[in-house]
């Protein structure tokens, strides 16, 4: 009798463990499965393929001072470009040491030496460019954004220099300890010798082209998300949004909380969660990874992209990511919304989700190459819009038009203002 009470105890004390453990692991807040937090990024329906955050960043372009005031420029997808930015990203970057902008001759250096400057536009947090390049932690650097990274060798001196411009402006970083010898410098330098010639204005900073720059002209076909597709993305649940119709025409989809915005006329959707609630301590990097997250998880990518902007804005951060085709960006314009991914995040969870609602499709039709212009042309069309506008960039790009047969690519140059927005020369 008492081996059967043992046994009987022995049995019950077995199926409350289970029990227990079952409550404990089904049940319990932080288990992995309980549906989630409703501010956490859960897949939904896969409009486009996800993307790495490494495949994201990349310099916009790739100069080459050749010396004795020669020049070159290098853009994504061109054999030249691929082949610096690659070997560049092997090397290693170490003991950092800050300076100020105004005690160097840049003129003077940039002109006289040979060097390679990679530059990121408006900016790319130094976090993010240790994904994909050998840059040492350093507590002095790491917080930092840089617009612009400059490798070159002085005749006579036996050290490479690596220079890391901050976006503030009047601060440079120099790594003291670099894996490159002048040998490595001048024979990436030595691409550029065969290519395009570029001519540097002083009184901007421009390189302009003295012969013929080749894009290709093309048609693509186009696709487009349906608002039932984009409801069924970003909201947790779409049987319970209501539909209102604005004065402009365009359509808001609510749950009461967040709101989808569809403008039907660009094409153009943006999606608002203002009550999403803080998820903790974040940093323009941090940021960027999540706004990635976000959208390999809401829409996916439609082509290619580049981080083109994170910004701090109190206590937001704002990222932008500018697609490309063929190595050139898809200019967004005031006629036509397309071109960017727009994302706006407080403590690392996004508030703002803003693109097109049309996406391309890989094959190109009607394609032919088109000159633009140069030289000496080139510079009367920058002089005449130089007098109303103040000019810091120029780069060829697509301007996108709509037609019968699909997205109607025109290869255009177009300069970034002050401002930072982009307006292309027609």
């Amino acid at each position: 009798m008492k081996e059967r009470l043992k046994t009987a105890t022995l049995v019950m004390l077995v199926l409350g463990s289970l029990v227990q453990s079952y409550f404990l692991i089904y049940r319990l807040p932080g288990s992995d499965s309980v549906v989630r937090a409703e501010n956490s990024y859960i897949k939904t329906e896969t409009m486009g393929p996800e993307e790495k955050a490494e495949n994201l960043i990349y310099p916009k372009k790739i100069l080459i001072h050749l010396g004795d005031n020669k020049h070159t420029v290098f853009y994504p997808d061109q054999m030249f470009y691929e082949l610096v930015y690659n070997r560049l990203k092997g090397r290693e970057f170490d003991s950092f040491q800050r300076r100020k902008v105004n005690n160097m001759d840049w003129s003077k250096l940039r002109s006289s030496s040979k060097g390679i400057e990679l530059s990121f536009g408006s900016g790319m947090p130094v976090t993010l460019l240790q994904k994909v390049m050998q840059i040492k932690p350093d507590s002095l650097f790491d917080g930092e954004s840089i617009h612009k990274m400059w490798l070159y060798s002085i005749d006579g001196e036996p050290k490479v220099h690596a220079l890391f411009f901050s976006t503030e402006g009047d601060v440079v970083y120099e790594a003291a300890q670099v894996d490159l010898t002048i040998q490595d410098i001048h024979q990436l330098v030595d691409f550029g010798k065969d290519w395009v010639p570029y001519t540097m204005q002083e009184e901007n900073s421009l390189y302009i082209p003295e012969e013929p720059v080749g894009m290709v002209s093309m048609v693509l076909p186009i696709g487009m998300y349906t608002v039932e597709q984009m409801q069924r993305s970003l909201f947790f649940d779409p049987s319970i949004t209501r539909n209102i119709r604005e004065r402009d025409g365009s359509e808001i989809y609510t749950d009461s909380k967040r709101s989808l915005q569809v403008d039907e006329g660009q094409n153009w959707m943006n999606f608002t969660d203002p009550a999403a609630p803080p998820s903790g301590e974040s940093s323009p990097g941090k940021d960027v990874l999540s706004a990635i997250e976000f959208v390999n998880q809401h829409g996916g990518w439609n082509g290619g992209y580049r981080l083109s902007q994170s910004k701090d804005n109190k206590d937001r951060t704002l990222v932008e990511f500018q697609q490309y085709h063929r190595g050139y960006p898809i200019l967004n314009t005031l006629d036509f919304n397309y071109g960017i991914m727009k994302l706006e995040l407080q403590n690392g969870t996004v508030t703002s989700y803003e693109r097109s609602l049309l996406y391309i499709e890989t094959e190109e039709q009607k394609k032919k190459i088109v000159n633009l212009p140069v030289g000496d042309e080139l510079r009367e069309q920058l002089d005449i819009l130089s007098k109303s506008m103040k000019i810091v960039d120029l780069e060829p790009a697509y301007l996108p038009y709509i037609t019968e047969t699909g997205l109607w690519l025109k290869p255009v140059w177009a300069v970034q203002l002050q401002n930072g927005s982009m307006k292309a020369l027609e």
